[in-house]
């Protein structure tokens, strides 16, 4: 099955919406989930742009290529130099590369990913707008390519 691209886009945008207003409106969540339910978020979008931009990967790749990526951006917030810094204290620069190592967020992003894998694989599943991809044999694509001998 592959995932469709417009349905991602559509998801990707949702997402950070919530992650936006999660940020912006906390008390709407509980106050003992602090600031992770934003992080997760930020994870599961990066799901959904992986899996948008891989639509034929399998649940799995796209979970450890979505968690691989959250990780390695936490992890390249230890490098502190002045350019990156100038970078990250853009709105942009802090939206996508955050600011400062916090390990726990690494619990978030894990948890973001392992809930997204759950809903990509259920969307595989149920979703009118997955489908299988075409076979050339059945467009007739390769039609020209073969010649009996």
């Amino acid at each position: 099955m592959h995932r469709s691209r417009p349905l991602h886009a559509v998801l990707i945008l949702a997402v950070i919406a919530a992650g936006l207003a999660s940020r912006a409106f906390p008390w709407l969540l509980p106050e003992v989930l602090g600031k992770y339910p934003g992080d997760a978020l930020w994870a599961l979008m990066v799901l959904l742009l992986w899996g948008g931009a891989r639509p034929a990967w399998p649940v799995g790749r796209v979970a450890a290529a979505a968690l691989a990526t959250s990780f390695a951006v936490e992890f390249s917030q230890l490098y502190q130099a002045d350019w990156i810094n100038a970078v990250r204290h853009t709105t942009p620069g802090h939206l996508v590369l955050g600011s400062t190592f916090h390990a726990p967020d690494l619990l978030a992003y894990t948890v973001g990913v392992a809930l997204g894998a759950v809903l990509d694989a259920l969307l595989l599943r149920v979703s009118p707008w997955c489908r299988a991809p075409a076979s050339p044999r059945a467009s007739g694509a390769d039609a020209g390519a073969r010649r009996p001998a």
